[in-house]
């Protein structure tokens, strides 16, 4: 947690994480932008399958999250807008992110735009999951390694055993 510093060791303005209510990531970056409150929510593009046709969207990066730039008399503003939840703590404070992270982050999701952010965190060894893409789509199997944006997945089916990797992001949990 490097990059979180102490909240408002000044009056000037700091980035700060907000959490939002789930699918208002973009709709809150609006709703702060009309009352004049710096906002960054970063947006990836995304190829969505729908029955008549695939078209590509752009999606938040980070899932529930947005930056605010923000002084004190602004927190109040931030906290009551629409979709807010709450800001995001760190050691019993305002989760502060230094500015050369956000430059990062704008950096990132302009030179490679279809990244994602995925949570490995969420699968252990020993999980049952579901293909969600692929040749594999729809085959059930049990986690048996991470590695990295990759799981090893065992595929037990007709007496045989496949193991394939496929990527987290493909991957549901049962």
């Amino acid at each position: 947690m490097e990059n979180l510093l102490p909240s408002y060791p000044s009056a000037g303005r700091n980035w700060f994480v907000i959490y939002t209510r789930p699918r208002w990531e973009k709709k809150v970056d609006r709703l702060l932008q009309m009352q004049d409150i710096k906002s960054y929510c970063p947006l990836r593009k995304q190829k969505h399958q729908w029955a008549d046709r695939m078209k590509d969207v752009e999606v938040p990066l980070f899932s529930s999250y947005v930056f605010v730039y923000i002084n004190p008399r602004e927190e109040l503003k931030v906290r009551l807008t629409m979709g807010v939840v709450n800001f995001v703590y760190y050691m019993g404070k305002l989760a502060r992110i230094r500015e050369a992270v956000i430059e990062d982050i704008r950096y990132f999701v302009e030179f490679f735009p279809d990244a994602e952010v995925i949570n490995t965190r969420s699968m252990a060894i020993g999980d049952q999951v579901k293909i969600k893409e692929g040749i594999m789509s729809q085959q059930r199997g049990e986690v048996i390694k991470l590695q990295g944006k990759n799981v090893l997945v065992v595929i037990d089916n007709m007496q045989c055993v496949l193991i394939t990797r496929v990527p987290v992001s493909a991957l549901e949990l049962i």
